[in-house]
């Protein structure tokens, strides 16, 4: 896991509810926490592209239900800035599941990623279709 190259607005809090984009059989899943997360005392953690969380499945299939999993964000709507100038927005906040390490448990990411998030997880980014 890499250092992030922009400046990347945290802008999911705790208990955001995002889409699954993989084929692990989860569809929505629900932020808990997030890793590796530097803040002020008491101030609930928040997270953008390319970081790791801990997620609930909110809705899916039964055996993935009400199960604890890690998930890197690969979009968000929120606007950010590259280096280069471009300003960057999605139309939806979606994540992939992972293991601890940032390897995919899914074999197939659907729609496009971000390429901060798949520069930072290059399992991730080698398993999407598409990188914007």
């Amino acid at each position: 896991m890499r250092a992030r190259r922009s400046k990347i607005p945290r802008s999911l809090n705790t208990g955001a509810n995002l889409n699954c984009v993989d084929n692990t059989g989860a569809k929505v899943v629900e932020i808990i926490s997030v890793k590796n997360y530097r803040g002020v005392k008491s101030r609930h953690p928040k997270a953008g592209i390319g970081d790791m969380c801990v997620v609930s499945v909110k809705k899916g299939t039964p055996e993935m239900r009400k199960q604890i999993l890690y998930a890197v964000i690969v979009r968000q709507k929120k606007e950010y800035k590259r280096p280069d100038g471009l300003h960057v927005s999605f139309e939806d906040n979606a994540v992939v599941i992972t293991d601890i390490s940032g390897f995919p448990k899914g074999t197939d990411i659907k729609g496009p990623i971000a390429r901060e998030a798949a520069e930072r997880f290059p399992k991730v980014g080698t398993t999407a279709s598409m990188i914007v």
